[in-house]
């Protein structure tokens, strides 16, 4: 089966996409933006206690590594959406490396797993928010977060940008509570950092195995996951094709400083090692033990903000990636016309963005939260599968020339990101095959899709025009 791809050279300008969206963001802002998307603060107090709970002190070894990870996979993003700053994101750049069919079935992957995702992360404001007050903890909760950051995610996109940056702001204040109290307290020797132990018998610990180690990187690298959601604004940010690298790249070190340091101060500065690993919530028992229970809660509501944070900017992301394929045509007309409307005012994709919180408050209410984890759990690891190919194919088939920004030691990065994908997928098919399970078919009814209904029209759909000109 051989794609077609659309060739990157000798384009007239009149391919190029439309400036429909607003070019308003400044290069802080977008960070701004990304970063309430990776969400640091949830990934501290909702995904980092898993691994603490698996692996003990060697917590900091499985986040260090997957730092490294990290950087591979952002300087593949860097170079990819230089060299293709289009607001669809990696589907885009997958389509017109890889192949069209490829596009299309990350893309459908893609809006499916984010959409589940939506209900998957509103699911914990309740949480957070009920240590506050016990009235808001519940199901209703999580329904009223997606139908109001739905409503904030049409407005202007500088407003959101501000939106978020407060929220950001706040949430990383919560980090700084919590690395404080971890430094000023610690009790625990540094050698803690790389011993990895398990939950015993009776509240103890025992030995845990290297492999168990290298599972839980892949929870660390989710948990470091968003830094390349900066190119969904790429047509909203000023001279986008010389900064959109350097915005990925600044918000993975952001991300893994705000993730990585409070953790270390947790390790070192539990009053009990076992205590901190069988422990339900071993975030809030640290709070408790170091900060008593005023202070537990001022950093639960901070959570609960970082939740609502998160919610924004995935819905700011959905909308513009939904947007993006309509403007492709990658549906009837009926659907992609009203789908790819921008509002004339606020300039942003006022349809598709309300679209998605439609389609994540029925995901939410409908599914049990186990299904909406298990649809999502392995959508990144094929992602950065896909990146990775991109990042080779670009290069080699020269799609990429165009590219602003080239990443250093090509093609080291994108294989090293390759080769820890395989070992990922393999530990995630040997814990529970389902989720890599479910993420295929999708991926398979992508390409049935593609080609059932896009192929046969190729002459007006999926023509993937050059990006939008920066130039006035």
């Amino acid at each position: 089966m051989t794609d077609e791809v659309t060739p990157r050279t000798g384009t007239p300008r009149s391919a190029a996409y439309r400036q429909d969206l607003s070019r308003s963001l400044t290069f802080r802002e977008n960070i701004l933006i990304t970063l309430s998307a990776v969400t640091p603060a949830s990934s501290v107090f909702i995904i980092v206690p898993s691994v603490i709970q698996g692996v003990a002190g060697a917590s900091a070894v499985v986040f260090a590594v997957a730092a490294l990870v990290g950087v591979a996979v952002a300087l593949c993003y860097a170079e990819l959406s230089s060299a293709f700053p289009i607001t669809g994101g990696e589907y885009a750049f997958v389509a017109r490396t890889v192949g069209k069919s490829t596009g299309f079935a990350l893309y459908l992957l893609t809006i499916v797993s984010g959409i589940l995702i939506l209900g998957v992360i509103a699911s914990g404001t309740g949480e957070y928010l009920g240590v506050v007050w016990s009235a808001l903890d519940g199901r209703w909760v999580g329904i009223a977060v997606i139908v109001v950051t739905g409503l904030i995610a049409v407005l202007g996109i500088r407003t959101n940008a501000w939106v978020t940056g407060i929220f950001l702001v706040l949430e990383l204040l919560a980090l700084a509570v919590l690395a404080v109290l971890g430094f000023v307290h610690v009790t625990q020797p540094v050698s803690v950092l790389w011993t990895a132990q398990g939950a015993g018998p009776g509240g103890t610990l025992t030995a845990a195995s290297a492999g168990l180690v290298v599972s839980y990187t892949a929870i660390a690298i989710f948990a470091y996951n968003g830094y390349g959601t900066a190119v969904y604004y790429a047509e909203e940010t000023r001279q986008a094709t010389r900064t959109i690298g350097r915005a990925i790249l600044w918000s993975l070190a952001i991300t893994v400083v705000a993730e990585f340091v409070p953790l270390v101060a947790v390790l070192l500065g539990t009053p009990s090692m076992p205590e901190l690993v069988n422990a339900d919530s071993p975030m809030n028992y640290f709070l408790l033990a170091r900060g008593g229970p005023v202070v537990n809660t001022i950093v639960s509501l901070g959570i609960a903000i970082a939740v609502i944070n998160a919610v924004i900017a995935i819905m700011l992301q959905l909308g513009r990636s939904l947007y993006s394929a309509a403007r492709d045509r990658s549906w009837p007309d009926a659907i992609s016309g009203p789908l790819a409307w921008v509002h004339p005012r606020l300039r942003t994709p006022v349809a598709a963005t309300l679209t998605v919180a439609a389609l994540g408050t029925l995901a939410y209410w409908l599914l049990p939260f186990q299904v909406l984890l298990l649809g999502s759990g392995a959508s990144l690891v094929i992602t950065y599968v896909l990146v990775g190919l991109a990042a080779l194919v670009g290069r080699i088939r020269g799609r990429t020339r165009r590219a602003a920004y080239r990443m250093p030691g090509w093609p080291l990065p994108p294989l090293l990101l390759l080769a820890t994908m395989v070992v990922v997928v393999y530990e995630n098919l040997v814990s529970d095959w389902v989720p890599v399970s479910i993420t295929l078919a999708i991926l398979a009814i992508g390409y049935v899709y593609y080609y059932g209904y896009i192929h046969p029209r190729r002459e007006d759909r999926w023509t993937l025009p050059d990006p939008v000109d920066e130039e006035p």
